[in-house]
């Protein structure tokens, strides 16, 4: 085989250091856009998250209610807060069909077999409901707007205070039976009306 002869290109030190500059601006710039695209997502996801866990919270307190833990408190106000607290995912799979169907077999039990009907089915029953039936107005211009998040947070406070009340006390709310996961599920609606307005108001 024959040997083979590599040129060296010559290149100018002008264009060299005009190009190396140029990488390194546009590796300084990436790298700007990552940090700012990952603060961007970060809160979004953080926002996101704690509407999922807010809603559940609620959800599970509902469903605690109607099982175990019998308070005086007015947990019907847990209704709205999930009206206003659902991830959009959920909140118009179930304001579409699907929802008006539910509603509309909830309201035929109701009117034509009141005895088959449970008292634990009233709750999820008026939540649907308001789902279908919530005009505009409320469904998509306060629900996205700060003015639902403070309707949370005010529902929050609410339900707290009134359970350490009935607790006998912010340390008695804690060491109740049942009151750890009563306190925290409460804490919990707090956390995302908190953390939504922050970032409002920033």
């Amino acid at each position: 085989m024959g040997r083979i002869d590599y040129l060296a290109v010559k290149t100018d030190p002008v264009v060299e250091d005009s190009i190396n500059s140029d990488a390194n601006e546009l590796r300084a710039a990436t790298r700007k856009l990552i940090k700012d695209a990952t603060k961007l997502g970060g809160i979004g996801f953080g926002t996101s998250f704690l509407k999922w866990v807010a809603s559940f919270a609620a959800i599970y307190l509902l469903i605690l209610d109607h099982t175990n833990w019998r308070t005086n408190m007015l947990t019907s106000l847990l209704v709205p807060y999930i009206f206003f607290s659902l991830p959009s995912v959920l909140f118009n799979f179930l304001r579409g069909e699907v929802g008006k169907w539910i509603a509309f077999i909830a309201v035929v039990l109701r009117l034509f077999f009141p005895r088959h009907f449970p008292d634990w089915l009233e709750m999820p029953g008026s939540l649907i409901l308001l789902l279908v039936v919530a005009p505009n107005f409320f469904a998509e211009t306060l629900r996205g707007s700060w003015v639902g998040v403070l309707v949370c947070l005010i529902i929050g406070c609410y339900l707290l205070q009134e359970h350490i009340r009935a607790s006998g006390g912010f340390r008695n709310s804690f060491t109740q039976s049942h009151g750890i996961s009563n306190t925290i599920g409460i804490i919990l609606l707090l956390v995302f009306p908190i953390w939504a307005l922050v970032l409002h108001f920033l």
